[in-house]
């Protein structure tokens, strides 16, 4: 357990340091004042926290201060990591009860969706599972060969097509590869795209839409990677998506190198999506679970 933690705060140590750095000399030993709270939402704004969820949390503390009777701020430590854990919820335990179970990954462009999906590949199979990826990203042929090269190291076999073909009829081959083939999971690629962008969202929903023909039920997961160092950017992507495709869940990536960790409390809040997975590094060992727990802590550098 000292490992996880120890890991989540070296991951986190960006986001602990430009973001919560501060609090050690806001909650000091002092008596609390209105400009204790004024400091403490600020900085929980410029952590990317989002100015809703911020307030939330300002106004919950203020309630606890006048329940509980505390009177210096330095007593609002403990109150702070009790209420931003209060915010987050445990990742869900997956419940694989279709064969194959089909995982369609949604993000735009840039933001580590690709590499994810390799890693969860390597995770899933380290746990048995048989795994099959489908490379749906059919424009951007680095996409392709980055998840060939993957498969390749993995032992995975890749469903792909050609150049600009359609990414709807690589992932309906996918899928049906995978049910030929009694896979346990299929992981199904898909085309990054700016959420702003409506002929591209349009495009993933037919995407979406073939799965289902190719099997019934399927997809049974749609999981949107967002990059951590977009911050409240990716809050807006994340909406988006949810909407054109019905998102089902959230990998932060990239986590170690954002200094806007904050942002998970505002996809839990106006979102109400688990996040399922962080990235802390650049080894397929650094997709981890997420903790809630640990990420608290890593935020505030304890």
């Amino acid at each position: 357990m000292a490992e996880i933690f120890t890991k989540w705060r070296s991951g986190l140590a960006k986001t602990g340091k430009a973001a919560f750095g501060r609090l050690k000399s806001i909650l000091g030993a002092t008596e609390i004042t209105q400009d204790t709270w004024d400091e403490l939402e600020a900085l929980l704004i410029q952590a990317d926290v989002g100015i809703e969820t911020s307030t939330g949390i300002i106004e919950s503390l203020q309630r606890l201060l006048r329940t509980e009777g505390l009177t210096r701020s330095d007593e609002l430590w403990e109150a702070l990591q009790a209420e931003l854990r209060s915010r987050l919820t445990d990742p869900p335990t997956f419940a694989w009860t279709s064969k194959p179970s089909v995982i369609m990954m949604v993000g735009v462009n840039g933001s580590g969706k690709t590499t994810t999906i390799a890693k969860l590949g390597q995770r899933f199979r380290s746990e048995g599972k048989s795994i099959l990826f489908g490379a749906a990203d059919t424009f951007r042929a680095a996409a392709v060969d980055q998840l060939q090269v993957w498969g390749d190291r993995l032992g995975v076999d890749v469903i792909a097509g050609a150049p600009e073909s359609d990414p709807g009829a690589v992932a309906f081959n996918a899928v049906q590869a995978g049910v030929s083939r009694n896979v346990d999971l299929v992981l199904v690629d898909t085309a990054g795209r700016l959420h702003t962008r409506f002929n591209l969202m349009e495009e993933l929903k037919k995407v979406h839409r073939v799965i289902g023909k190719a099997l019934p039920g399927a997809p049974h997961a749609v999981w949107l990677t967002l990059d951590s160092t977009t911050g409240q950017n990716a809050l807006q992507q994340a909406k988006a998506f949810r909407e054109a495709v019905g998102v089902t869940g959230v990998i932060l990536s990239k986590l170690d190198s954002s200094a806007r960790g904050g942002m998970a409390f505002a996809i839990q809040r106006e979102l109400g999506l688990p996040i399922l997975f962080a990235g802390l590094g650049e080894k397929p060992e650094d997709l981890t679970p997420f903790d809630p727990d640990a990420f608290v802590q890593g935020v505030l550098g304890k």
